[in-house]
């Protein structure tokens, strides 16, 4: 339920703050909750995956994704994402989720959504994913061109990126 009550909060917010380009980093400022403890009283891991959902939703929309993506009823999907935690976040604590798009290819978007307190980062997420259509996905080109007018450059290739792409194809192997 509280997820709810913080996306309806986005959408009603989103409106209000300035546009991003797709390079752009989204910057949201939260509180942690009772409802996102565990047990341990410091924010849940699962939580930090669930409130990233909501900082790249806030980057689609802003960019002008968002709603090109909902005209098109195309589905954003994730398949893949890695977290490091370095520092708990504990009751009533603000923080900030930046999220941004590092990388794309011919088929994935690369995010990186960083959860930041006072400065210093307390964890850190990639996250692999792409637009779905009927019969397949849809490339970045064509959303950022349908949704922008124009594709942008795609960045280098990141190193963390790259790591990653070969971690994930040694474990493609595992059942």
């Amino acid at each position: 339920m509280n997820l709810y009550f913080r996306l309806l909060l986005l959408m009603i917010t989103m409106r209000f703050r300035p546009r991003l380009g797709p390079l752009d980093e989204s910057v949201l400022r939260m509180r942690v909750l009772p409802n996102d403890l565990d047990l341990n009283r410091h924010m849940n891991n699962a939580r930090f995956l669930l409130l990233m959902d909501l900082g790249r939703v806030d980057l689609m929309f802003r960019s002008g994704m968002g709603r090109l993506v909902v005209q098109e009823k195309w589905m954003p999907v994730i398949a893949s994402s890695m977290m490091r935690w370095r520092r708990s976040l504990m009751p009533f604590e603000r923080f900030e989720l930046r999220t941004r798009v590092l990388y794309w290819d011919d088929k994935w978007f690369y995010m990186e959504q960083r959860f930041v307190r006072q400065g210093r980062t307390v964890a850190i997420g990639l996250v692999k994913g792409l637009i779905r259509c009927k019969g397949g996905h849809v490339a970045p080109e064509r959303v950022f061109a349908k949704s922008l007018g124009f594709t942008p450059e795609t960045p280098p290739r990141p190193t963390a990126i790259e790591d990653w792409l070969a971690m994930e194809s040694h474990l493609s192997g595992v059942d």
